[in-house]
């Protein structure tokens, strides 16, 4: 189990400038993500994967569809090769090809048990891919019963090149993002269900060793995105809950019983946007926070260009907003355009 931590310094929350909504086609971008020229790339309720160029103006150029991928598209990975990896929450791992959109199935089980809920992804300079499993009970259509019930059957895989996928972590309670570090001397995980960030040593004396890089979150912890400074970006999907807290510590038969009436009368996501970012060391050295949003239940923050892209499983289109300058961040590169 990972060792306990206090709560991190979250510090003084800085304003979050009110987003602009681009390309409201694309419904339910809940992971977003830049690939080498500065496009970015989402995937939407429909099963598209969308690619939005922007102006140097920061306006929509172009939305243009990639593929279909015949589920549900969450998390996505660009690589080196132009070529990109998909989290699908119905299909598994798939790889969408730059130039024709064709799919292919990467991986869609582990020792022999069929995916279920394949939801993050992130690949290593040697072509080793990351990804969370969310779940093992439940879809994704009952992603809050899932975190309500506290089953914790979330897991974290690898998978080599020319490998198969394997179980790196397991008992994680609503496994969500996943990011390596700039050095690849860990990779960092969301458990949603646990309000933390975890953490998986791949390299030097603590190889192999778990703990956790940020624990006892405000919020629901999302997809995870590296960023400028090799901070590591994370949207809170939803504040806590002294409710649902409480039910997460009752017996496993009255969770059980009662998670899916609440799943099923779920109150109206909050108009509250907040996303951290996280030195290297768990240290907090952004926290922003935008009260009475146009944007509800951002599920991603990927920070590119001196701009913050917001992502979310429910709304209609991107969100887009300067990102303030702070004194522990880095400066913005310039920003790219497609």
């Amino acid at each position: 189990m990972p060792r306990p931590r206090t709560r991190p310094a979250t510090g003084a929350a800085e304003p979050l400038p009110c987003p602009r909504v681009l390309a409201p086609e694309a419904h339910g971008p809940e992971h977003v993500t830049v690939d080498a020229r500065g496009r970015i790339l989402t995937g939407t309720a429909d099963g598209a994967i969308r690619r939005l160029t922007l102006s140097p103006a920061r306006g929509l150029v172009r939305s243009e569809v990639l593929a279909h991928t015949g589920g549900r598209p969450l998390g996505l990975a660009p690589c080196p090769d132009g070529g990109l990896l998909v989290c699908d929450a119905r299909r598994g791992l798939l790889r969408v090809e730059p130039d024709d959109g064709a799919v292919t199935v990467v991986a869609d089980q582990v020792a022999g048990r069929p995916l279920r809920f394949c939801s993050n992804v992130a690949t290593a300079a040697d072509g080793t891919v990351y990804f969370t499993v969310s779940s093992r009970r439940h879809g994704l259509e009952h992603w809050l019963r899932d975190i309500l019930e506290n089953t914790a059957t979330g897991q974290l895989l690898r998978l080599r090149p020319g490998g198969r996928p394997e179980v790196l972590l397991d008992g994680l309670r609503f496994a969500n993002g996943v990011a390596l570090a700039a050095d690849e001397s860990y990779v960092a995980v969301a458990e949603s269900g646990a309000y933390r960030i975890s953490r998986l040593w791949l390299t030097g004396g603590r190889a192999g060793e778990r703990d956790v890089l940020a624990d006892d979150l405000p919020g629901f912890p999302d997809n995870l995105t590296r960023g400028p400074g090799g901070l590591l970006w994370v949207a809170l999907a939803g504040p806590r809950e002294p409710a649902m807290e409480l039910l997460q510590r009752a017996p496993a038969p009255l969770r059980r019983a009662v998670a899916p009436v609440v799943a099923r009368v779920r109150p109206r996501p909050r108009p509250t946007v907040r996303a951290l970012a996280f030195g290297p060391d768990g240290r907090v050295v952004r926290h922003l926070v935008r009260r009475r949003a146009p944007y509800r239940t951002a599920t991603s923050a990927c920070a590119y260009g001196g701009l913050l892209v917001l992502g979310s499983l429910f709304e209609r289109g991107i969100a887009v907003c300067t990102l303030p300058p702070g004194d522990d961040a880095p400066p913005a590169h310039p920003h790219p355009v497609g």
